[in-house]
């Protein structure tokens, strides 16, 4: 049988309250009653209830991590670091998949069942809409890699999405691409919408060069390999600008299956960096984005939300950089 805090009280020879201060992060014990409860604590085996300790506190640390993006490898790196960074900041993470989810008011009804203390919003194809739901509903809430915006409604922690389709363009046509495409996620994503614009303005504003634009069903290996096939089938251009790491590897092999090769007959560039971009089959010249620090960065700020319902919505922004590997012609 589980030992009790009671059990626990009369070992140490301190009241049930004394014991219960010991084990509550900031309440007041004076070291000798803190050494007796501990000691007592170590000879029993006891080991506090967390959602006992709730009740009293009114806090579960319970911080609900949401995503729509499961079906890519990026999200597994950033869940492992979400998980282990919240762990060691003594909070909970409750993972909860959105991915078919349309409706904002469901899952704010089933987070509200689970008592979370607040909510990260670790997607850049949520609609913004599930972040102000839970805003609303007064629970504090990040949106990481949320689309940035000067005025934001919610606290977003990301990067500038329009500057990193400029990147993606100025690369290309740096290595002498006149014929250049941009290949996008799901169309309505606030990430696509928004690399599409910044590849496109400045496309648009240089001389001699043609672009296109067209839209994988979804962020995964499967919708860019089937995008980059059909695009095959007519003249494709002379290099891609692949709105994300895992779409670069899927249009990759549709190219190999063609019997193409990258880069002498097509150029790829991918966003985010993810560690199979850099493996030796890949070698993918991509646009890092600096996901630890978005991480740290959200934690940070969902930290100080949890102390202040009222602090004023905060963007935080991150620059990205080209990483250069194999898929591109020299400069």
């Amino acid at each position: 049988m589980a030992i009790t805090l009671k059990e626990v009280a009369e070992i140490a020879g301190v009241s049930r309250s004394a014991v219960s201060r010991t084990f509550t992060e900031g309440a007041s014990v004076s070291p000798k009653t803190r050494k007796k409860v501990e000691k007592a604590a170590r000879e029993l085996g006891y080991s506090p209830n967390a959602l006992a300790s709730s009740l009293t506190t009114g806090r579960t640390k319970l911080i609900g991590l949401i995503s729509n993006n499961f079906h890519n490898p990026l999200f597994l790196e950033v869940f492992d670091l979400f998980t282990r960074r919240l762990q060691e900041k003594g909070l909970r993470p409750l993972l909860v998949n959105l991915s078919t989810e349309t409706d904002p008011e469901n899952s704010l009804r089933m987070l509200q069942q689970y008592s979370v203390d607040g909510v990260i919003v670790a997607s850049s194809t949520l609609s913004p809409e599930f972040a102000k739901a839970f805003r609303d509903a007064k629970i504090p809430v990040v949106h990481s890699f949320g689309r940035f915006a000067s005025a934001p409604d919610v606290h977003v922690v990301g990067i500038d999405n329009v500057e990193c389709g400029r990147m993606a363009a100025r690369t290309l046509i740096a290595r002498g691409y006149r014929r250049i495409a941009f290949m996008g996620g799901p169309k309505q994503a606030t990430s696509t919408i928004d690399r599409r614009a910044g590849f496109l303005e400045v496309a648009k504003a240089t001389k001699g060069i043609t672009a296109t634009e067209s839209y994988a069903t979804a962020y995964s290996f499967a919708a860019g390999r089937a995008e980059m096939q059909a695009l095959l089938k007519s003249t494709p251009a002379e290099a891609y600008f692949c709105g994300d790491d895992v779409l670069s590897i899927g249009a990759l092999s549709a190219i190999a299956s063609a019997g193409l090769r990258v880069p002498e007959d097509i150029g790829i560039i991918g966003l985010n960096d993810m560690e199979m971009a850099k493996w030796e089959n890949f070698n993918l010249t991509t646009i890092r984005q600096p996901i630890q620090q978005i991480i740290d960065s959200s934690i940070e700020l969902i930290g100080a939300v949890l102390e202040d319902h009222d602090r004023h919505p905060e963007a935080r922004l991150f620059g990205c950089k080209v990483i250069e590997r194999g898929t591109l012609r020299p400069l």
